[in-house]
C-alpha cells in the first residue's frame, strides 16, 4: 500500500478537478466530490462511485428539493491498487474524470473504449 498523507490524496484530487478544461467543469450541476477512507463493502476494490441522476436522465422535475449528485473518491482502495505516489497521482485523475463522466450520461463500456475505464 502507498504511504500518502489524507492532505496529499485530498491535494491529488483537486489537482484532477483543476486539470478538467473550464468550458467542461462549467457544464458539472448540481454535484458534489467527496472523499472517503473506503469503498462500500460489497466492493471493496472500487476507486470511485457516481451516486446520483445523470444529465441525460434528469427530467424537467428534476432538481426540485433534489440532494446534489454525489461522486466519490475511495482513498485506501486507490492507495492499495498504485504503486507509487506517481500512480496515485494519475489514477485519482482517471477516476475522477470516469465518474464526472458518469454525470453526463457515459457508460462504463463507452469509457473503457475511450481508455478511461
Amino acid at each position: 500500500m502507498v504511504e500518502m498523507t489524507s492532505e496529499a490524496f485530498e491535494e491529488a484530487v483537486d489537482d484532477a478537478i483543476d486539470s478538467i478544461p473550464e468550458e467542461l467543469l462549467a457544464l458539472v450541476d448540481n454535484v458534489v466530490i467527496l472523499i472517503e477512507e473506503e469503498a462500500p463493502e460489497n466492493e471493496p476494490d472500487l476507486l470511485g462511485l457516481y451516486d446520483g441522476v445523470a444529465l441525460t436522465d434528469r427530467g424537467s422535475e428534476w432538481g426540485l428539493g433534489d440532494l446534489p449528485d454525489r461522486i466519490f473518491i475511495y482513498r485506501n482502495p486507490t492507495l492499495r491498487f498504485c504503486e507509487d505516489t506517481d500512480h496515485v497521482r494519475e489514477e485519482v485523475a482517471v477516476t475522477v474524470v470516469h465518474e464526472i463522466a458518469h454525470h453526463f450520461g457515459i457508460d462504463d463500456e463507452r469509457l473503457h473504449e475511450l481508455g478511461w475505464g
